[in-house]
């Protein structure tokens, strides 16, 4: 969007600086330095402000104010900036007009419901993935967690221009397949966890019990086209083994689409083997002379890419080591056109993330340094009546996400499980999700919104009349605080957007969302809406509905919904 009133005023500045350079005042082949625009964080110092002339001032041998004095000198006119001042050692100082915050107003009506949005993307692809849990047992909150911070980035990316690919990486493949099969085959023969014949390794939860059961009673499961059928014979460990993936994977699908994440492609692991993809990477760095043998098993030289130390691939006994299989799967990510490849994961994973970064480049494909991103989240803490809650009937071990889900509502899960930067510790308070107080910040949120639209319908009510035009030809009164405040907020939202899409931190949107909604509140209790004054009448609503606009734009960032009535 080039409406961005930020982007203006750097314009502004570089346009003075080639001025300045042009008159002699500055050298002219003195490069235009790396300055800021941003918004002061006291109000009360202006609109915006720019360090350039601080920047400028070293290298230019000059006083820092003075240079700032030739600058503001060398601005060209323009009838949205109403004043600037010098402050500090250097700083300018921008004030907008009346008619600049007008404009801004316009601006949220012109686009819409795509207000905030940008095509910085250029429409290339970005991957996404996230989730990528094992299907052995139902999602954990964790699982949560990663679902709405993936599916999030997700919404943002493709706000800021990205085509945007969300993935699911099944580990479909491996030993906790094998301890899946081997504990419901256990509970397909009648045993259960305390038997003295029960496997060491098996899954204790209910849930494979339930597994067990269809099994046994011949149910049908079809995930994504394919069909997996049971059969009432507990000694067909492969048949067993089939079937419980899928069961589970399609429980797994169902609580996603219960907390409103999907994907567009769902990735087995086993085809990796099955492709002959994994044995490929392997021989393709070999070919690239990075690998070497020792103690019998096969190592790649990860030390030569950042790694603190070298990495065995396939081991001795002839299988490969966990991070192959990685390497192999974000290869096919570049090779199926990712531009970028940005992977959420628990913070657990960490450990891993160098040896994979490591395989790529020794693939020596063009794949850039920095590919794949990643985005780890920390863990999560659930609380209820000021004790944590740990364990699920269903799970036996822990808390599932539909247990939560059922007890919070998806809209107040989805906005406590992404509110916070995912690499801090974040504790979910379900009391204080479920509650209707203006203390639950996703309540706040969504009553804003909902107040708004009770203006409209109470303007119908009343026999008013509503004219938009007229709101939006109402020139701004700035010495209003509370309605200033509002209009600056209303401007801020595309930076936060492409914030939010830069750093892959879409709880910056939340934190914008409830700063919004507290500037509308404060406005709210302190004007009248339908008011007899038709102009008067005009211009709060037309505010009104512009925070209503943006409000809905960013709940939709999060996935939450935005409601009418509440």
């Amino acid at each position: 969007m080039k409406t961005q009133l930020r982007g203006q005023i750097r314009q502004h500045v570089e346009q003075a600086i080639s001025a300045l350079r042009e008159a002699g005042t500055l050298p002219a082949d003195l490069a235009t330095p790396d300055f800021v625009v941003e918004r002061p964080k006291d109000r009360m110092h202006g609109d915006f402000s720019t360090n350039a002339a601080m920047l400028l001032a070293r290298p230019a041998k000059s006083n820092p104010r003075a240079l700032a004095q030739a600058l503001v000198d060398a601005l060209p006119a323009n009838d949205d900036i109403a004043g600037v001042e010098i402050a500090g050692p250097g700083f300018l100082n921008f004030r907008l007009t009346p008619a600049a915050w007008q404009r801004q107003l316009s601006t949220v009506f012109a686009h819409g419901h795509c207000y905030g949005s940008n095509d910085g993307g250029g429409g290339r692809t970005a991957g996404v993935e996230y989730v990528s849990a094992n299907p052995t047992g139902p999602l954990h909150v964790g699982h949560g967690r990663a679902g709405v911070i993936g599916d999030c980035i997700a919404r943002v990316l493709a706000a800021n221009g990205w085509n945007v690919k969300r993935e699911f990486y099944y580990n479909d493949a491996g030993v906790q397949i094998n301890n899946l099969a081997i504990s419901t085959q256990a509970r397909a023969k009648g045993l259960k966890p305390g038997d003295a014949d029960w496997p060491a390794d098996a899954y204790n939860g209910d849930y494979i019990a339930d597994v067990a059961q269809a099994y046994l009673r011949g149910e049908s499961v079809e995930i994504e086209g394919h069909v997996v059928a049971g059969k009432d014979d507990a000694d067909d460990l492969d048949a067993i083994r089939q079937f419980a993936v899928a069961y589970l994977r399609r429980e797994q699908n169902a609580d996603l689409a219960a907390f409103g994440v999907s994907f567009d492609v769902y990735f087995l692991e086993s085809s990796l083997y099955a492709d002959g993809k994994v044995e490929e990477t392997v021989r393709e760095l070999t070919a690239h002379g990075h690998t070497y043998e020792e103690g019998g098993a096969l190592w790649l030289r990860t030390t030569d890419f950042g790694d603190d130390k070298d990495r065995v691939m396939r081991k001795s006994d002839g299988t490969y080591t966990y991070f192959v299989p990685d390497v192999a799967y974000h290869l096919s990510k570049w090779q199926r056109g990712y531009v970028r490849a940005i992977t959420e994961l628990g913070a657990d994973h960490h450990g891993s993330l160098a040896r994979v970064k490591a395989g790529l480049q020794a693939l020596e494909a063009g794949i850039p340094q920095d590919y794949p991103e990643y985005v780890l989240h920390q863990m999560v803490t659930v609380m209820r009546g000021g004790e944590e809650v740990k364990l699920s009937k269903r799970a036996g071990s822990y808390l599932t996400l539909r247990d939560l889900i059922d007890e919070a509502g998806a809209d107040a899960v989805r906005w406590f499980l992404v509110a916070r930067k995912p690499d801090s510790q974040l504790t979910f308070d379900i009391d204080l999700a479920r509650s209707q107080s203006l203390d639950n910040p996703v309540y706040y949120v969504q009553l804003s919104h909902a107040r708004i639209c009770g203006l409209e319908r109470q303007l119908v009510e009343r026999g008013l009349a509503y004219d938009r035009a007229n709101g939006l030809a109402q020139v701004p009164d700035l010495s209003d605080a509370s309605l200033r405040d509002l209009l600056i907020d209303l401007s801020r939202y595309p930076e936060v957007v492409a914030i939010a899409g830069v750093q892959l931190e879409p709880h910056i949107i939340a934190a914008y969302l409830l700063e919004l909604a507290q500037a509308f509140q404060t406005y709210y209790n302190d004007h009248q809406f339908l008011v007899d004054d038709a102009d008067e009448r005009d211009a709060r609503l037309t505010l009104a509905l512009a925070v209503r606009q943006v409000l809905a734009n960013g709940l939709e960032l999060l996935g939450v919904n935005a409601p009418e009535k509440m």
